[in-house]
């Protein structure tokens, strides 16, 4: 997922947002959280999340996403596949 809004160099947020998700995506059993990255002036991001089942993951994960001022409006690709070429990905935004 691309958001591009997080606007500082103060990570507190992400680690935040990063524990929040990795808790409903264990408690879901839809994947796992994989890490992020973080423009050094702090001005977008990546997050990694995989799973067997792209649209349970989002439907997990979507909520805390909308919740999350930085997220809302953010870019999320879901892949139907393994990550080799062919693999059907549909991006979506993060809105309600």
């Amino acid at each position: 997922m691309h958001f591009f809004n997080y606007g500082s160099k103060d990570l507190s947020r992400l680690f935040q947002l990063e524990r929040r998700l990795e808790s409903a995506i264990a408690e879901g059993g839809v994947g796992e959280y994989d890490g992020n990255e973080i423009a050094t002036d702090g001005s977008d991001g990546f997050l990694y999340m995989y799973g067997p089942d792209a649209d349970a993951l989002f439907k997990v994960v979507k909520p805390i996403l909308l919740d999350t001022t930085f997220t809302r409006g953010a870019k999320a690709k879901l892949r139907y596949g393994p990550p080799n070429a062919g693999a059907k990905e549909v991006v979506v935004v993060v809105e309600p």
